[in-house]
């Protein structure tokens, strides 16, 4: 796999402290220790880029990557996580929420759901959030290699059905494993297909 140019640009609080960019942009966002740091390192072909933790929480701020000067990737904090105080997760709500609806340069977001699982809660109510304000959002799987290769299909299908509980239609969808490379080149095409944004 190609080795990505990737400049890490900081780490952020708030929407306003992120810093301009007429680049393409693309949220990572899923429930804590979905994979989303693993995903990107393997989506960069670069080890640690983005930190990774067998304890959910440790994303904690927008992070944000300038990768190959054409593209930004934007590692954002977990949700669903019960063991921090509600005063922290409620700054984590205001900062995602700020983002996502704030950030000028943001094409679409990557909303990460573990494979392993049928759709829960978190991950339905998400989606909703997504849908009542119109932002455009793309699913990807991760976590397969931890499956069975005959039960990959069977349990992502488990989840499209709770998906099609509350839509007509499933969004766009990446089956992937940062483990084994699986579904990267895909996602590689489908950023690729937006340029720098014109004023």
């Amino acid at each position: 796999m190609k080795y990505f140019e990737v400049e890490f640009l900081g780490s952020f609080e708030r929407v306003d402290q992120c810093p301009y960019s007429d680049l393409p942009e693309f949220a990572f966002l899923g429930r804590s220790n979905v994979g989303k740091s693993s995903l990107i390192n393997s989506l960069l072909n670069r080890k640690g880029i983005a930190r990774t933790s067998g304890t959910p929480g440790k994303t904690q701020h927008v992070n944000l990557y300038e990768v190959e000067k054409q593209w930004m990737f934007t590692d954002l904090p977990g949700y669903g996580y019960a063991v921090i105080s509600k005063k922290q997760r409620k700054k984590w709500e205001v900062m995602i929420e700020g983002y996502l609806t704030k950030r000028y340069n943001l094409i679409c977001t990557f909303l990460l759901i573990d494979s392993r699982h049928p759709l829960q809660t978190v991950d339905r109510e998400m989606m909703q959030w997504f849908g009542d304000r119109q932002l455009p959002f793309v699913i990807i799987y991760t976590k397969t290699d931890k499956l069975k290769p005959d039960d990959v299909g069977k349990h992502i299908e488990v989840i499209r059905q709770g998906i099609l509980e509350e839509w007509d239609a499933l969004p766009q969808e990446f089956i992937t494993s940062a483990e084994k490379s699986t579904g990267l080149e895909e996602i590689h095409t489908f950023v690729s297909q937006f340029e720098k944004i014109e004023d």
